[in-house]
């Protein structure tokens, strides 16, 4: 009898050890993902970095499985993917599903860095935003501390005040700044996406885009492209949203690793960039490519289109919205330092 029982205990032990070990190899959380841009692009390359960090600070917890690019999912698909759970997450421009969530504007009009929207609360209430009006959690904002520039073939024309005159121009558009092209410039644009540029530019039909400081020889739009335009405007959007239902079903343990992770790489990304925009300005400069810059009030006022323009897109979409546009003043407070410009 004695013998019996020891067996007995013996086999519960076994199976309760087998429990656990299943349990074990249970517990780790695993998150599906795709990214906007193809792996080439340097921003792309941040979020694999990124994705790495993850997989080594979260090993046994937490893991991310990137499915791929847009040759997974077609890059203007990839926000309702997640939201609608079909992928758990998205590295991506928030321009790209703006129409749902238009407070996206107050990160591309915006002069500061994620360091310091985290710091100020503003990434707290972006992410606020983006779970009462997408249903995703707003991990963060990559890449940023870069803005953008206007890139031509041809050498631009100015009027007599020294304004940017892009009559004639063929320009490609996106969602992120045809406010500005549009409102401002008076531009007819041609909306294309990234993954079709390079074509476009190559049969003549765009002749100048607006693009980050960085990224154009990843792109090779340089062997296009031969000027640049200063001053720079606007500031990338690049950030990782997950699907809510997804995120609210990991562990404590896997969502704290995750948002750590995505603090250290909001601030990271932003030395890496600089570094990056260093090299490449350096680079293209030494291959040709010719800077030319706005002056005075012509440079004030192109500057201050860029951002009035965006912002006044942003409150009237806002607006629309169920939610109206009681956060735009805030908004614009979180995001935009008027003493920087100064």
């Amino acid at each position: 009898m004695k013998h019996t029982v020891i067996r007995g205990l013996t086999a519960a032990s076994i199976a309760l050890s087998s429990l656990a070990t299943a349990g074990a190899a249970q517990a780790e959380d695993t998150i599906s993902a795709v990214h906007a841009f193809p792996e080439t692009l340097i921003y792309t390359k941040s979020f694999l970095k990124f994705v790495d960090e993850v997989n080594e600070a979260g090993e046994g917890v937490v893991r991310i499985d990137v499915r791929g690019g847009p040759e997974a999912i077609g890059m203007f698909q990839q926000a309702d993917a997640v939201r609608d759970g079909i992928v758990d997450m998205v590295y991506t421009a928030s321009s790209f599903y703006g129409g749902t969530v238009p407070e996206k504007d107050a990160l591309v009009a915006s002069n500061i860095t994620a360091v310091e929207a985290r710091a100020n609360g503003g990434i707290e209430l972006i992410d606020q935003i983006h779970q009462e009006k997408m249903g995703v959690k707003y991990l963060g904002w990559f890449d940023s501390g870069v803005c953008y520039n206007l890139w031509t073939k041809d050498e631009p024309k100015f009027d007599a005040e020294g304004n940017l005159d892009i009559s004639g121009l063929k320009l490609r558009g996106n969602a992120v700044y045809n406010a500005f092209f549009k409102e401002y410039l008076g531009a007819q644009v041609i909306d294309m996406s990234t993954t079709d540029v390079f074509a476009g530019l190559e049969r003549g039909v765009v002749d100048a885009t607006g693009w980050t400081q960085i990224g154009l020889i990843d792109l090779k739009w340089n062997d296009f492209l031969n000027y640049r335009i200063e001053p720079c405007f606007f500031s990338t959007d690049l950030g990782v949203i997950v699907n809510l239902e997804k995120w609210n079903s990991l562990s404590d343990e896997s969502r704290k690793i995750l948002q750590d992770v995505a603090i250290a790489h909001e601030k990271s990304s932003v030395e890496e960039m600089r570094a990056k925009r260093d090299e490449d300005f350096a680079a293209l400069e030494a291959g040709g490519m010719k800077v030319i810059s706005l002056e005075g009030d012509a440079k004030a006022s192109y500057l201050s289109a860029a951002r009035e323009k965006t912002w006044e897109r942003m409150k009237g979409l806002m607006a629309e919205a169920p939610q109206g546009d009681g956060n735009y003043d805030k908004l614009i407070g979180l995001f935009y330092d008027a003493n920087a410009d100064k």
